[in-house]
């Protein structure tokens, strides 16, 4: 693998139309109607954890965005959309910003991490499967996966207000 100098930084209202365009690219064109953007629609991102790597000419390679919600009454991170550019795909990327993302989590005190995904690729994160969230359907329970303190934390994962 060929090493890449990145820019990791803190997603600014001026990122926004080219993080979208990047999201689209990457991902189905109903990702909007997915459980997990319901949990998102109306609140806004934590700012600290949405992050964006750019390269040496400040073309975004890939970004990160992370929502507060709420499971069983408890807060918690919902990790995601992280996405990569389809020519920048194999190079690290996203585990970069996946590390700087839940790193940056720690430091503002979240003390759990959730997203959906599959579990072999995250596990190399911490991930594992949680038992007793419940996203919204039609979210596949096998691929709800946590990292943090879990512990008597279950139940069902609802919206959550502004948590910046």
């Amino acid at each position: 693998m060929q090493q890449f100098a990145l820019t990791m930084a803190e997603e600014t209202a001026q990122d926004w139309w080219e993080i979208e365009a990047l999201f689209d690219l990457c991902f189905a064109p109903g990702r909007s109607a997915l459980s997990s953007y319901r949990l998102r629609d109306g609140v806004p991102p934590i700012s600290p954890l949405c992050l964006t790597a750019r390269d040496e000419n400040g073309v975004l390679a890939g970004a990160v965005r992370n929502w507060p919600v709420r499971v069983g009454g408890h807060m918690a991170v919902l990790l995601g959309p992280i996405a990569v550019h389809p020519t920048r795909q194999g190079e690290g990327v996203a585990a970069i910003l996946m590390r700087a993302c839940l790193e940056r989590a720690t430091q503002h005190g979240w003390e759990r991490v959730m997203l959906v995904g599959d579990a072999p690729y995250y596990s190399r994160f911490g991930f594992e499967k949680l038992e007793g969230v419940e996203m919204p359907p039609p979210t596949n329970p096998d691929r709800v996966l946590g990292l943090g303190d879990w512990a008597g934390v279950t139940g069902e994962v609802t919206k959550a207000s502004d948590c910046n």
